[in-house]
């Protein structure tokens, strides 16, 4: 069986404090740029220069998010090079050279450019054409998108980043165990693919992606390479057990009831910052730094309270994966190979826990395990 390595776990709370460290800056950053084009009266400024140009609302709206946005990019570009590229080699945890990590860089910023332009465009429809509800049909509508992009990032989006392959002949056992488990699970897939983690990363995952017809296994090459057939099912168990408890739809309406309640409560500030800042009303291009400063805020606030819901999630999870394979055993060591491989902390403090983790940390969810197996093993 697996065991912990304890100078990578010395190494994991290192990395693990830099990489906070390194998120709180990103967060004060952003949010001390967007407060300063408040300010500062820039907002006004350019949206009033853009209103030289045409006053037509979709190029205004484009044409003030691009110039914001563009900036913000420019500005965290060095920390995010530092964060996505210098720390993971530091670390000896990637595996891409710089001009494979500028490719993805493109990459990325072209995806999040169209579908970041598409979302302020139809957030600033709302607040044109809905009055003060806007908050209600931004929450319906933020409903409908979360789950097209749930249903479509499978086939539309995660190929542009990566090759995924069935996993053929070679590793047809493991196929057929893990189509077996869906199937036992109530879940369809549309299959098992590789994912090639390995040109970027030594760090392993697996996940089970996509709704209905677009639903399948995927596994990443550093896992298929790294974990034994049992531990790789365990692993798998646990993302099924997700969707026998319907936690996409827990998640989704969890997610909604927090999205209206951060929507209304941001209508209500708004109401301050259009006087404040010389704002023409809710719709103006130049309140956009003020609706994603009370948006981030909110979302800062309740973190904590998403996490631990999610926490509660991952350890149903875990129990169904340990109760489905009856593999204690190999659970417990897929996560201590996983703390090893991937740099993990297994045993971070609780108020990191309560202020950063989605899932228990992996030391509770070994015990957990270890425990299981001790319990079925008397009986």
């Amino acid at each position: 069986m697996t065991q912990l390595d304890p100078e990578r776990q010395v190494q994991a709370k290192h990395y693990g404090r830099i990489k906070r460290r390194l998120w709180l800056v990103e967060q004060g950053v952003t949010l001390l740029y967007a407060f300063l084009w408040l300010a500062t009266g820039w907002s006004v400024v350019l949206r009033t220069w853009l209103a030289g140009i045409s006053s037509n609302d979709w190029f205004l709206v484009a044409g003030f998010a691009a110039v914001f946005g563009g900036v913000l990019f420019l500005l965290n570009l060095p920390l995010g090079y530092y964060a996505g590229f210098v720390l993971p080699h530091r670390f000896e945890l990637s595996t891409q050279s710089f001009k494979d990590w500028m490719i993805d860089q493109i990459k990325g910023l072209t995806v999040e450019t169209v579908l970041g332009l598409l979302l302020v465009e139809l957030v600033y429809l709302a607040l044109r054409l809905t009055g003060e509800h806007w908050w209600l049909w931004l929450t319906g509508g933020m409903l409908l998108f979360s789950v097209l992009l749930t249903n479509l990032a499978p086939v539309l989006l995660m190929p542009i980043f990566n090759k995924f392959t069935p996993l053929g002949e070679e590793h047809a056992d493991l196929e057929a165990r893990l189509v077996a488990l869906a199937e036992k699970a109530g879940t369809r897939v549309r299959g098992v693919f590789k994912m090639d983690m390995s040109r970027r990363t030594t760090q392993a995952n697996a996940s089970l992606t996509g709704l209905g017809h677009t639903r399948r296994i995927i596994l990443g090459d550093t896992l298929i390479s790294e974990f034994t057939t049992d531990e790789i099912e365990t692993v798998l168990a646990h993302e099924l057990g997700h969707h026998v408890h319907n936690d996409i739809a827990w998640l989704i309406g969890g997610g909604t009831l927090l999205t209206a309640l951060g929507f209304f409560l941001v209508s209500r500030a708004m109401v301050w910052a259009i006087s404040a800042f010389g704002l023409a009303g809710v719709a103006d291009p130049a309140g956009l730094p003020a609706l994603l400063t009370l948006l981030s805020l909110y979302q800062l606030l309740t973190m904590p309270i998403e996490n631990a819901f999610s926490r509660w999630r991952e350890g149903k999870a875990d129990d169904y994966a340990l109760k489905v394979t009856d593999k204690a055993a190999a659970f417990a060591s897929a996560f201590k190979r996983l703390a090893n491989q991937n740099l993990s902390d297994v045993d971070p403090e609780p108020w990191v826990v309560f202020l950063f983790y989605s899932h228990p940390p992996l030391n509770a969810r070994i015990t957990r395990a270890e425990r299981w197996g001790e319990t079925t093993a008397d009986t």
